[in-house]
Parts: structure tokens; C-alpha cells; sequence
């Protein structure tokens, strides 16, 4: 993993990033602001204010990005004018705890991950404790009520789909892999394992130029965690609430995988001496590979191994 530089941004936490076809990026930070950052000259301007937190990112045919607010729900925003709409705040009757990544298929059908029942993005750390896994996959269609494609989730967090339309994609953060959903051919509609047992935590996904699905991890895996969730749920549910310093914490790491659409490994990339931790998102664009984080104040653009 070669940096080739660091574009600082004027708040907290990019925590999702994405591009345009003319190569600007798009991020949102913790005060609720959606930045462009020109690639070319690492300039930042403000597009649009969510009111609430904004998370995950995907851009849409039109130009118009949707926007996972943990707070807000499913927004839909135009980059151009700032004007932000909403789209999905509950399913069935219950609202959407933990809006954290969505994509949309060719036919318009979007996908979204609420990350918990439980728990909101304040206490995001609670749910990989309690490990209760009450994390859903949501899908809306035009014209049709949303339903849940996916239930029982331990975090579900980043989505994307395969580069051909055959699947979706879910990483489970709290369950160290990712699944997927079939959406073409003999298993159309059935679930399983793209890639399964990672050594971190898998977070934002995306699907590069050629095809790969890049899984952003936050983390290595902690041990301690690992046995925490073999321990009885009265235990898990008492240590959540305990002083966060005393809880166990990420290690920092700037650490990103690739996997084909078979869920091999591609590319493993990471780096413990960029002192830039919590990776949470990972988009190849134009030959190379952008960063961002849930605690960062920049994006790391990084060289792709050719």
C-alpha cells in the first residue's frame, strides 16, 4: 500500500466516499455537512447539509447521490442545487434505526442496511458487544412497499452489487463476513457467503471499475471481542455499559481488501504507520484507491498495485 497523499477535510469523519464520472469525490462528515473534493487539486466545497449524520453514499445514473443519514433515513440529494428529498424511513410501521449503506440495481431497486435494532450510531459500539444481531437489509422497489431481504444481521453495514447484477452484497460487520443475495439465475432470492471468517471488521463496500468489491476494514479483529461473544448475552449486555475505556477498542490501521465476485481474495492491503485508523470506506477510481474514516478529519488516496 504505496500513500500518495492526504486530503484533510474540514470536520470529523468522512466516513463513506464515492466518485463521479468526472472524478470528483463526494464525502459526508459528522456535522451533517456533504462535501466535493476535487481530485485534482484537493480542493473542498460544501453541497449540502442532511440535518442529521450522513453515512453511506452511492451515486446514482443521474448524477444525484442517495445519502444514508443514521439519523434521517434514506435521503436522495442533487450535488448540483443541494436539494435533498426523502425517501425510506421505516419498514413496515418501523423506523429505520441505523441507516448505514445503501445501492441501486439497473432497475432502479435500492438497497439499504440498517445496522441495528437496537442501538443508533452514538452506541454503534453496543451492538458489536451485545451481539444480539437485529441488523436487516431492506429492499425498495419502485413503486412497491419495502421489505426485508435479509433479517437476524450481527451489524449489517456496507452494500453493493456484483458488477454484472447477479447479487447483492451485505457486509456484516459483527459477524466478520459478507453476505449476499442472489438476484439472477437458479439461486435468485437465496442467501450466502461471499466471503466468510475475515481477520478484521468489514465495513463500507463498493465495486470498483473492474469489477472487484472492495471491503473496507475498520479493524483487526480483538481477541477479547471474539470471546466476549461466546459468553452468555446477560455478560455481553453488561459490558456495553461499562466506562468506554474500558471497553475493548480498535486497533488503528488503514487496512482494505478486494475479492472477485467468487469472494476470493484479491488485494489485502494495509498499513499500521499512516497513523490514520477506523477505515471505513474504500473507492477505486481512476487507478487509484480513496479512504475514509468514522473518526478521521481526512481521505487517503492511495496507489492500486497494478
Amino acid at each position: 500500500m504505496t500513500l500518495l497523499r492526504r486530503i484533510p477535510v474540514p470536520g470529523t469523519g468522512p466516513e463513506d466516499v464515492v466518485t463521479d464520472n468526472d472524478g470528483t469525490l463526494y464525502t459526508g462528515l459528522d456535522d451533517g455537512s456533504i462535501l466535493a473534493v476535487d481530485v485534482e487539486t484537493a480542493s473542498v466545497r460544501p453541497v449540502a447539509h442532511t440535518g442529521g449524520r450522513p453515512l453511506g453514499l452511492h451515486r446514482l445514473p443521474d448524477g444525484r447521490l442517495l445519502v444514508c443519514d443514521a439519523q434521517r433515513g434514506l435521503l436522495r440529494m442533487d450535488p448540483g442545487s443541494g436539494h435533498m428529498e426523502t425517501l425510506l424511513t421505516e419498514v413496515r410501521g418501523e423506523r429505520l434505526t441505523f441507516c448505514s449503506n445503501a445501492a441501486t440495481a439497473a432497475d432502479g431497486t435500492t438497497y439499504v442496511s440498517d445496522s441495528s435494532r437496537r442501538f443508533g450510531l452514538d452506541h454503534w459500539k453496543g451492538d458489536l458487544l451485545e451481539h444480539s444481531g437485529t441488523g436487516r437489509l431492506v429492499r425498495l422497489s419502485p413503486g412497491e412497499e419495502p421489505e426485508v431481504v435479509l433479517d437476524g444481521l450481527q451489524f449489517a453495514n456496507g452494500v453493493t452489487l456484483a458488477a454484472d447484477g447477479s447479487f447483492v452484497a451485505v457486509a456484516e460487520s459483527g459477524g466478520y463476513r459478507v453476505r449476499r443475495v442472489h438476484l439472477t439465475g437458479p439461486r435468485a432470492g437465496q442467501a450466502d457467503t461471499l466471503i466468510g471468517d475475515l481477520p478484521g471488521f468489514p465495513d463500507n463496500l463498493s465495486t470498483g471499475p473492474d469489477g472487484l468489491i472492495w471491503i473496507a476494514m475498520a479493524a483487526p479483529r480483538d481477541p477479547l471481542l471474539d470471546q466476549l461473544h461466546r459468553s452468555h448475552p446477560v455478560l455481553r449486555q453488561a459490558l456495553w455499559r461499562v466506562p468506554q475505556r474500558l471497553q475493548p477498542d480498535a486497533r488503528p490501521t488503514a487496512w482494505a481488501l478486494a475479492v472477485d465476485a467468487e469472494g476470493r481474495i484479491v488485494h489485502d492491503m494495509q498499513r499500521n504507520d499512516l497513523h490514520y485508523r477506523m477505515v471505513t470506506s474504500a473507492c477505486a477510481s481512476g487507478g487509484r484507491l480513496y479512504l475514509g474514516s468514522l473518526v478521521e478529519n481526512a481521505l487517503l488516496e492511495i496507489d492500486l498495485p497494478r
